[in-house]
């Protein structure tokens, strides 16, 4: 299969190293300076070069502030039967993209990043693919997560959306809320480094990214739940009651479980 990469940051270069040895594979970026360093795949500088390549899948890895507008730029050079895929994490807009586009299109999550997973040994780490997809493009990607060892689930585009609100923009907030009010420590406990630890990796992401995991539809019903188990604590707390507090406990380690 030709497939043709759009974006060679640390997703798109770890798909270019990853499919390169089976199939033709070439990767495009719009900084060139991007492309240095990629194996085993053709580099293109410009999207004329995708003409005559003809690609029959285009991976979208583009920067998600960019995708759509990475999808509108290459569609002039692409066959009516290339197949569009992304693998963004939010997937905000790209529906009505894909029902006027006029190709087959397939959508994808793996709910792993280069901030904190390792990339050589993903068999503990999930992927999503969107069920409305075109069956030769979730067929590609199912095979594709499978040799990776990847749990995968398959949510339509709603589902996705919500189970994103609940898996990245509930810590993503708890993180943002505890970073705010950090102050340097001199002799850090384990538990402190490691949250400071997951703090800095979150902060390496993208603005926009982060922006728009949060500005999720389904957020503001999380960060409630949130609201409200914190005042619940903070009363728990004032109070120093003892028995409220194991009860509380009980039922984190539940949820734990």
């Amino acid at each position: 299969m030709k497939i043709l990469i759009i974006g060679a940051g640390k997703m798109g270069s770890f798909f270019c190293d990853l499919l390169s040895f089976k199939h033709e594979v070439a990767i495009y970026d719009t900084d060139p300076k991007r492309l240095r360093f990629t194996f085993n795949a053709q580099r293109f500088a410009s999207l004329n070069e995708v003409d005559a390549f003809n690609p029959d899948l285009v991976i979208n890895a583009a920067t998600v502030k960019y995708t759509i507008d990475a999808f509108n730029k290459v569609l002039p050079h692409l066959s009516q039967n290339c197949i569009l895929s992304d693998i963004a994490s939010v997937k905000t807009g790209l529906p009505e993209f894909y029902a006027q586009c006029g190709h087959p299109f397939v959508s994808t999550h793996p709910m792993f990043g280069p901030t904190f997973a390792s990339l050589s040994n993903l068999s503990s780490e999930n992927a999503i693919i969107i069920t409305e997809g075109d069956h030769l493009g979730k067929v590609f990607f199912k095979d594709l997560y499978n040799e990776l060892h990847l749990h995968i689930e398959e949510y339509s585009f709603q589902e996705h959306d919500e189970t994103i609100a609940y898996s990245l923009s509930i810590p993503f907030a708890s993180t943002l809320v505890f970073a705010s009010i950090m102050k340097h420590q001199d002799a850090p406990g384990t538990t402190f480094k490691r949250h400071m630890t997951i703090a800095r990796g979150l902060m390496s992401e993208d603005d926009y990214l982060l922006s728009e995991i949060m500005f999720n539809p389904n957020t503001p019903s999380q960060l409630e739940r949130i609201q409200e188990k914190l005042s619940q604590l903070q009363e728990i707390v004032s109070r120093r009651d003892s028995d409220a507090m194991v009860q509380f406990l009980s039922t984190v380690r539940d949820n734990l479980k």
